[in-house]
């Protein structure tokens, strides 16, 4: 098993630190392989942003992401850039509030989450990420929901954690539903 993933977005937006959290949640709290890398732009926020993470059941001999098996997309930049990367037969999870111009794509499933829209709701536009992978976990139910949040408490700011969580919980129900149909 080896599954590619790659959140992109903008600067800002807490792409990297997704990938970080999903990355740690895979290896340290799951006892799977995983690796991470990033990409970003020269602007610290605004700019193109990617994170990529592969997570496998056997050691990683190739660190790059080639062929997403999942897009974690909340820009329409970053849709515009990497919808057509996915494997056939992968999926697309996006945030349709940031991504008013989608094009038809065959072969891959599509979920939408309207993560900046439900984090807003918490007061907290900050946390549209963290929304994000709740919804991710449950889709995908590659890493485990528990080693998740455990990656989340260690990789937020201290006194955030209940906050992102939260966002979390939300995230992963939502996620959920969309499962369920």
């Amino acid at each position: 098993m080896r599954i590619e993933i790659r959140f992109a977005g903008f600067g800002g937006q807490g792409i990297i630190k997704s990938g970080i959290i999903t990355a740690m949640a895979a290896c340290i709290y799951g006892g799977k392989h995983a690796v991470q890398t990033q990409s970003y732009g020269p602007e610290s926020r605004g700019g193109a942003c990617r994170s990529e993470v592969i997570i496998s059941e056997v050691e990683i001999d190739f660190p790059k992401v080639t062929e997403p098996d999942i897009l974690v997309l909340m820009s329409q930049h970053a849709y515009n850039e990497y919808a057509e990367t996915v494997k056939k037969g992968g999926m697309i999870i996006l945030d349709p509030d940031m991504i008013p111009n989608e094009r038809e794509i065959e072969g891959v499933r599509i979920f939408r989450v309207p993560a900046t829209r439900m984090a807003e709701e918490l007061g907290r536009r900050i946390v549209a990420n963290v929304v994000m992978l709740g919804a991710f976990a449950a889709i995908t139910g590659i890493v485990d929901k528990e080693a998740l949040k455990e990656s989340i408490k260690a990789n937020v700011p201290k006194g955030t954690e209940e906050l992102n969580l939260k966002a979390f919980e939300i995230g992963y129900e939502y996620g959920r539903k969309l499962v369920e149909g």
